[in-house]
Order: structure tokens, then C-alpha cells, then sequence
């Protein structure tokens, strides 16, 4: 069996991140995405085990003495963690992986990784990003403008990664996600691997 690939995916708040994920997993199989862990509250919507895993940070750092995590980070005053055994058993079954995490994280990843992909998705606009920020309706003025200098510090990293998306057209960023995933997939090694029944059937000459 041919071992999946780990696609870590990064963007500045606003961006339009999960939404562009949400709607590449609707359209490609054997494709997952890894659900981390938080000490954050979670915001209206989320779901505990579908968005994030929402733990005490007691058990938060449990976890990381016990190396439960492929990375871990602090992000906006609340810890992020990557379940190191979840990801290597899904690569492992074939699958896949989406991982949406801040720069400091990829960093990690990359570091323990080296054959996993990295995407960078970023708005198209300053105005586009503060109106995106703007229209959640869940912060005052004041916390948006530091929501502002957080992302422009984010995405000062935006060279440490691999591939480049521009998040103007929805639908256009969405083929963009997808065909860096497609192009990965049609690599020659797991090609062979995938089809090495065809291949060697197609080089068999009987007369």
C-alpha cells in the first residue's frame, strides 16, 4: 500500500483557510483532515472532536511530557497539538492528511517530516482581510486591529513554505488546493506503486 502524504496547510486568520479546506475534502477521496487539540474555549459553531479537541491545559501538558504530540505551540494565548499517532496511522492506512496550523507549527512538522507538503494560503487583499475579520461579528475594533498585526506577522512567513494560494475567487482557490494535491498524487513513486500490476502487464509481450 501506497503511504499518503501530509498536506500542512498555513494561513493568517481570515485568510479563508477552513472554509477553502471544507470544501477540497467534499471533492477528493482518501483524503482527511487532522483535528488538533486546543486549550481554547470553543467559538459558536464548533464542534469538540470535529473542529478541534477541547482540553483542560492541565491535560494539555500531560500530553506533551508523555510526547502525545508531532508539535505543539502557543498561539493568541492557547495552546495547539498535533496528535503525532493519528496522522503516522492514517499516512499509514493510505490516507491523506490536511493539517491546518499556524507557521510555528509547520516549522515542527517540517522538521520531523521532511517528505510532507506545505501550502500557504493568503488573502488577496489587505481590505479583503479586515473586512473578512470584520464580518464574523465576534470582536470590537480594538481586538480586530491586533487580529490585523497578528496576521500581517503571520504571514511574514509565508516564504517557508512550498506552495503559494491566493484566496480571491473562492471557487478558483478551491481548484488551486486541489490540483497541488491531484499533481502530488500522479508523482511517479506512488504511481508505480499504486498501478504496478497495469504497468507490468502492460510490458508484457506474448506473441
Amino acid at each position: 500500500m501506497t503511504k499518503g502524504t501530509l498536506y500542512v496547510i498555513s494561513a493568517a486568520s481570515g485568510a479563508g483557510k477552513t472554509s477553502l479546506v471544507a470544501a477540497v475534502l467534499r471533492q477528493m477521496s482518501e483524503l482527511e483532515v487532522s483535528v488538533s487539540h486546543t486549550t481554547r474555549l470553543p467559538r459558536e459553531g464548533e464542534v469538540d472532536g470535529v473542529n478541534y479537541h477541547f482540553i483542560e491545559k492541565e491535560k494539555f501538558t500531560k500530553m506533551i511530557l508523555e510526547g502525545e504530540f508531532f508539535e505543539s505551540a502557543e498561539v493568541f494565548g492557547n495552546m495547539y497539538g498535533t496528535s503525532r499517532q493519528h496522522i503516522q496511522e492514517l499516512l499509514l492506512k493510505g490516507k491523506d492528511v490536511v493539517l491546518e496550523i499556524d507557521w510555528q507549527g509547520a516549522r515542527q512538522i517540517r522538521q520531523q517530516m521532511t517528505d510532507c507538503k506545505s501550502i500557504y494560503i493568503v488573502p488577496p487583499s489587505v481590505a479583503a482581510l479586515r473586512e473578512r475579520l470584520t464580518g464574523r461579528g465576534q470582536d470590537d475594533e480594538a481586538v480586530i486591529n491586533k487580529r490585523m498585526k497578528e496576521a500581517v506577522n503571520e504571514m511574514s512567513h509565508y516564504a517557508e513554505f512550498e506552495y503559494l494560494v491566493i484566496n480571491d475567487d473562492f471557487d478558483e482557490a478551491v481548484q488551486n488546493l486541489a490540483a497541488i494535491i491531484t499533481g502530488n498524487r500522479m508523482r511517479f513513486e506512488p504511481q508505480q506503486q499504486k498501478h504496478a500490476n497495469l504497468l507490468a502487464e502492460l510490458l508484457t509481450f506474448k506473441e
